[in-house]
């Protein structure tokens, strides 16, 4: 053993007996834990990397059972009595564990069974991996999960856990597909893979799972959607989904740009207007100040500064589609691409979802690309919306009424919305 694993062997188990002495004290009551964490043994390539916190200076950690600390390069540390609340603090570019210096870049918080831990009063499964940011100032805090309980974290947050089954499998489905396309498109250039965020999809943990969920997850274990490529051979794709398309999904290239996929074509759907609540179907009309919308657009992209302030916008690109088959004309028209013309006399071009969610973030005012903008005394008013989310790929409130009405299987639902796709197990 190195003279430096030695040293730190020693140290932990020095300071150890102050922390727990310490957490004694400290009277913390006892947490129900979960039923042991599932697919421990899983191969590298499931295992998801879930950015819980970013930039953050300290955390708060518990541990309701043994844990383990490891370090790059160096053996690891084992402490065999729980640690139910001690505080995580950077300090100077070292991070320091409740009474523990470490001067490494990475650590790795490894509790034992049932593989739980709680970080600011939510749990998670799986390890949790600190690391620290170039700045020392900060870190972040990424969980190391195998991909069923990531899902089992998911699948509620994204889809009430009362649906049908059918519609919640079919979304097990597509957030295993979407989370491995992410990561595999994406996290080999960075230290996590997925946010626990809508930027991919809303992860809560423990706090997400029921007995409904994990049944929907252990059936579809390992089911993927895969599609053919151009070169004849198959791969899964991003399957995105949303909440209610409003009539008609979107082809994903007018939404996101990039590859053009056969399943990610838009498709007319009939469905979701049975059971989508109306103010997602057709949401009210919104104003937002002028200098607002100028403001969240500069400052979400940069090279809009050439412009100064932004004077017009004018949609430039749309799709067109009928919410019903027998409709003589059009009654869905989704803005895809808008100018902004600036008071500099310069203008640019922004897609229309991108727009949309530089001015409403969260999604919850303008739900959807479907509107009209009109100015009206120092506002624009967004008018006439219909759906809510990017309409790309599965209607979740579709898929529901698909299971719910017409008694539809998740494979049936899935190759509705994704035309060309099929099933496959990875494992």
């Amino acid at each position: 053993m190195a003279l430096r694993n030695k040293v730190f062997f020693l140290f932990c188990l020095i300071k150890i007996s102050i922390l727990t002495a310490a957490i004694s004290l400290n009277g913390c009551a006892k947490r129900k834990q979960a039923e042991t964490s599932p697919q421990m043994d899983a191969k590298p390539p499931f295992w998801v990397r879930v950015l819980l916190l970013d930039d953050v200076n300290n955390i708060r950690l518990n541990l309701n059972c043994s844990w383990s600390i490891s370090r790059p390069g160096l053996q690891k540390v084992h402490f065999r009595q729980p640690a139910e609340s001690f505080k995580i603090n950077i300090q100077s570019g070292n991070l320091t564990i409740g009474e523990l210096n470490c001067d490494d870049d990475e650590i790795s918080i490894e509790p034992d069974g049932p593989y739980i831990f709680n970080i600011n009063g939510s749990d998670y499964r799986g390890n949790l991996r600190l690391i620290t940011n170039p700045d020392g100032n900060s870190f972040d805090a990424v969980n190391f999960v195998p991909l069923e309980p990531y899902l089992a974290g998911v699948i509620s947050a994204e889809m009430p856990s009362y649906w049908e089954p059918a519609a919640l499998e079919a979304q097990a489905i597509a957030s295993r597909t979407y989370c491995l396309f992410i990561k595999r498109r994406f996290g080999v250039n960075r230290h996590w893979d997925v946010k626990k965020t809508e930027a991919h999809q809303v992860y809560r943990g423990v706090a997400a799972e029921s007995g409904q969920i994990w049944r929907v997850v252990n059936k579809t274990a390992g089911k993927v959607l895969m599609c053919r490529l151009e070169d004849g051979s198959s791969d899964i794709f991003p399957a995105y989904y949303s909440s209610s398309c409003g009539g008609h999904t979107e082809d994903s290239r007018n939404v996101f740009g990039g590859a053009a996929y056969s399943p990610l074509r838009g498709v007319y759907c009939p469905y979701c207007e049975q059971t989508a609540k109306s103010l997602s179907l057709l949401w009210p009309e919104v104003t937002f100040d002028t200098n607002d919308i100028s403001e969240r657009l500069i400052q979400r992209y940069p090279v809009l500064k050439q412009l100064e302030k932004i004077v017009d916008i004018v949609p430039v690109r749309q799709s067109e589609y009928h919410s019903r088959k027998e409709n003589p004309q059009p009654d869905i028209v989704r803005l895809t691409q808008i100018k902004l013309a600036g008071s500099s006399g310069k203008f640019d071009f922004v897609r229309a979802e991108d727009f949309r969610c530089a001015i409403d973030p969260e999604g919850r005012k303008i739900k959807s690309a479907v509107f009209k903008i009109k100015s009206t005394d120092g506002c624009w008013l967004f008018y006439e919306g219909r759906g809510w989310g990017h309409s790309v790929g599965m209607c979740q409130c579709g898929a529901q009424a698909m299971a719910r009405m017409e008694g539809k299987t998740a494979e049936q639902i899935l190759l509705f919305y994704y035309p060309d796709s099929f099933i496959e197990y990875v494992y």
